[in-house]
């Protein structure tokens, strides 16, 4: 097939769903400090612009200078620091806690069943054990999930590049976010009569091996909302190119670092809706 790569789109479609809040509301900022704890997965693009939106709300709001506290950590992607710092935040004794994506929701929640923890850039916050119904949250969570229609975004795939037959599908497997994204794109891909193969990869070290293998055999790549690719997007931006082939991935952050086209998450967006669910 003839392989080109097409001019960076990303469109930014905020798909969060709304919680119900975990605790009351108020109106306006009082004059008491607020403590917050910030707990963040890994670095990588889409997850810190959910927390910058998260920061941006909270001051829009009036809650910035002496009247908000925010110890923020980041766990660089590794489960023994996911523990170590959901304990220490679940001691300091926060007003109330934010993780960014499933896995630290999940250690911060296991640390602390008390203090309100409100949760984002996580796809299915029910079968991550964070709450029992969405609608009506039961535990002491409640955020937004960045859920994208995976079948539109296939779509997408299948409309701008139809000459792709074979698209290579890659993510890591101990992510339930991506696992969860990754049946959804096999059963559409299925259905439009496409081949897939799939190939995964555990830390962002395991990216550049298991993206050169896979860019070889296909003609396009699919990419789900997960937090080990986008840290390795830029690697998978440059094997993509090498081999001429289109990547499409689930986030707009994805796009900007080295996909082609998506129609995805706005994360800053995402983060300023969860802020709107604490005060």
């Amino acid at each position: 097939m003839k392989k080109h790569r097409l001019l960076v789109i990303a469109t930014a479609a905020l798909v969060g769903l709304t919680l119900i809040g975990c605790g009351k509301k108020s109106n306006a900022a009082s004059s008491k400090t607020v403590k917050i704890g910030i707990l963040q997965l890994i670095d990588q693009s889409a997850l810190t612009e959910a927390r910058k939106g998260f920061v941006a709300e909270l001051a829009k709001a009036g809650y910035s200078g002496d009247r908000v506290k925010i110890d923020y950590v980041n766990a660089q992607g590794d489960q023994a620091n996911l523990k170590t710092m959901s304990d220490r935040l679940a001691s300091d004794k926060n007003d109330v806690n934010l993780a960014i994506a499933t896995p630290a929701a999940q250690a911060l929640q296991q640390a602390d069943k008390k203090t309100p923890m409100l949760f984002t850039a996580i796809t299915d916050p029910k079968s991550a054990g964070l709450v029992t119904n969405p609608a009506k949250p039961d535990k002491n969570a409640t955020g937004v999930t960045d859920l994208v229609a995976v079948a539109k975004q296939i779509d997408l795939l299948h409309q701008t590049f139809p000459e792709a037959k074979t698209v290579g599908l890659m993510y890591n497997a101990g992510e339930p976010n991506s696992v969860y994204q990754i049946k959804q794109a096999k059963a559409r891909l299925k259905q439009l009569g496409l081949r897939y193969q799939v190939h995964t990869a555990a830390t962002t070290n395991d990216v550049q091996q298991a993206a050169e293998s896979l860019a070889k055999s296909v003609d396009a790549l699919y990419l789900p909302a997960d937090n080990v690719m986008a840290a390795a997007m830029p690697t998978i931006g440059k094997v993509a190119k090498a081999q001429q082939i289109p990547v499409v991935p689930a986030a707009s952050t994805m796009v900007q670092d080295g996909g082609t086209i998506t129609k995805g998450i706005n994360y800053r967006d995402l983060g300023k809706q969860t802020a709107q669910n604490g005060y």
